[in-house]
C-alpha cells in the first residue's frame, strides 16, 4: 500500500514534468486533503479509486473490490502501457466524480465507519402517488404501471440513445414508477437500465427490479443471473422469472433456491403473444409461483378464460406485457376519436384508456408498456395518477370494461 501511495505521488509529479500541470495539481490537491483528513492508508485508496472511477466511469463499490482487483485496476486502468498515468482523457469533473464515488471506500480503508449517514435520494418525489396494487401473499404493493425494455432499450453503446433511455427512466421514476422489467434476451437492454440507474443515482429501495432467466443450460442459470446483476449494477433482484418457460423444470429450482436463501424475493414464469397457455396453467397449479407474466389487452384476451382465474385462486401476481401489441394497437387507433366513455375515467388518449382497461382486471398487478419517448412514459403513468381529483384513478368494472373493449374494436 505504501508503494501505491508513492506511485500516485510519483506519477503526479511525472505528469507535471510532461507538461500536464492541471492533472498533477488534481493529484496533489486530493493527496493533501486526504493526508490531513483521512488515515494514510485511506488516502491512498481514495486516489487510486478516484482515478479508476473517472477513467472507466464505473460505479465500483469498495465491498466489491478485493486487493487483487485493486492492484489490477491500478496497473491497467491508470496506465497506457508506458508506465505513465493516463490523465489525458480525465477531466476535472470526471476526476472529482470518481473521487466522490469512491470516498466511502477510502473511509473503510482508513478504518473510519462507512455509511455514517444515509445518502439522501436525488429523485423528485411525486406530489400524488400513482394507483398501487398489493402483491398477493405479500405486504408489498406496486404501482399498476411499470416499464418494459424489450427492443426500446436495446441501444448498444450509442451515447445519444443511452441518454434518451435515461431520460425515459427519469420521467418514470419522477411519476412514481417502480417496476422495470428486462431479460438476457433483450440485447443490451439490461446494460442500458444499469447505465440509467447509475446516472440517475436512484435509491435501490425505489426500484422493483424484475428480470429473467433465459437458458437451457442445466448448470448455466447461476452464471447468467450473476451477469444480469452486473449489467444492472445490482446485488439482488426483487423478481426473477423463467423466460418463456424455457427449460423451466431445471431453471425454476435455481430461483426457488435463491429465494430460500434470502437472495431473491419473488419467483415467476413468463410467456407472451398468447403462447403455451396450457403449459403455464399446469405450472401455475403445480409450482409455488409468486408472479406470472402474460400478454393481455382489449384485443388479446385469451388469458381471461383460464390463466387469470387461476392466478386469482392461487394468489399469484400478474404482470402484463405487450399492452399495446408492441405499438401496433395505438398506431391503428391514432386517428380515431376517443369514445365518450373515456371521459368517465379521465382517459385523455387511447393509450390511457387501454391501460385502464388492463389494470382494471382484479387479477392484474402491473402492466409494463415499453417506450422510447419521455412524453409517452408520462402519458402512461398519468393514466393511474390523480391530477386535480380522483378521476384519473377510477377504473372501469364489469359492463364498462366490455364497453371499452367494444369501443376499441369498433374504432379499428
Amino acid at each position: 500500500m505504501f508503494a501505491c501511495k508513492c506511485a500516485c505521488l510519483g506519477n503526479g509529479w511525472a505528469v507535471a514534468c510532461k507538461g500536464e500541470p492541471f492533472a498533477a495539481l488534481l493529484v496533489l490537491e486530493m493527496a493533501l486533503i486526504n493526508l490531513i483528513v483521512l488515515w494514510p492508508v485511506g488516502y491512498a485508496a481514495f486516489l487510486v479509486f478516484a482515478v479508476c472511477g473517472a477513467r472507466y466511469e464505473m460505479p465500483l463499490r469498495w465491498p466489491d473490490i478485493r486487493y487483487r482487483d485493486l492492484v489490477n485496476l491500478f496497473a491497467n486502468a491508470t496506465t497506457k502501457g508506458n508506465g505513465n498515468m493516463a490523465f489525458d482523457h480525465i477531466s476535472r469533473r470526471a476526476f472529482m466524480a470518481g473521487a466522490a464515488t469512491f470516498g466511502v471506500g477510502s473511509l473503510i480503508a482508513g478504518g473510519l465507519p462507512a455509511f455514517a449517514q444515509a445518502e439522501q435520494s436525488t429523485q423528485p418525489q411525486p406530489a400524488n402517488l400513482p394507483l398501487h396494487r398489493k402483491i398477493p401473499g405479500s405486504e408489498k404493493s406496486l404501482p399498476t404501471i411499470g416499464l418494459g425494455s424489450w427492443i426500446t432499450f436495446n441501444v448498444g453503446h450509442d451515447p445519444v440513445l443511452l441518454q434518451n433511455c435515461t431520460d425515459v427512466m427519469a420521467a418514470f421514476f419522477a411519476a412514481g414508477g417502480q417496476m422495470i422489467d428486462s431479460s438476457p434476451m433483450y440485447g443490451s437492454s439490461q446494460a442500458t437500465i444499469g447505465h440509467g440507474l447509475a446516472a440517475l443515482e436512484v435509491e435501490r429501495s425505489t426500484v422493483f427490479a424484475a428480470d429473467k432467466l433465459w437458458t437451457s443450460d442445466e448448470t448455466g442459470g447461476a452464471a447468467q443471473i450473476a451477469e444480469t446483476a452486473q449489467n444492472w449494477g445490482l446485488r439482488q433482484f426483487d423478481l426473477l422469472q423463467v423466460h418463456n418457460m424455457l427449460d423451466w423444470e431445471n431453471q425454476f429450482p435455481v430461483l426457488q433456491g435463491m429465494k430460500a436463501q434470502g437472495a431473491l424475493d419473488y419467483v415467476g414464469i413468463t410467456t407472451s403473444h398468447g403462447r403455451r397457455h396450457e403449459l403455464m396453467a399446469v405450472i401455475m397449479q403445480r409450482e409455488p409461483l409468486d408472479f406470472i407474466q402474460v400478454t393481455y389487452n382489449p384485443l388479446d384476451r385469451d388469458v381471461e378464460n383460464r390463466i387469470l382465474p387461476i392466478a386469482q385462486d392461487r394468489n399469484i401476481a400478474v404482470i402484463i406485457n405487450r399492452p399495446f401489441q408492441g405499438g401496433q394497437l395505438t398506431r391503428a387507433l391514432r386517428n380515431a376519436p376517443l369514445p365518450g366513455i373515456a371521459q368517465d375515467y379521465g382517459a385523455q388518449s387511447w393509450a390511457q384508456l387501454i391501460l385502464k382497461y388492463i389494470v382494471s382486471h382484479p387479477a392484474v398487478t402491473c402492466a409494463i408498456p415499453a417506450t422510447t419517448r419521455v412524453d409517452h412514459v408520462r402519458e402512461n403513468m398519468a393514466a393511474i395518477s390523480p391530477i386535480s381529483d380522483e378521476m384519473n384513478t377510477r377504473l372501469p368494472e364489469g359492463k364498462e370494461r366490455h364497453a371499452i373493449a367494444n369501443a376499441i374494436g369498433d374504432a379499428l
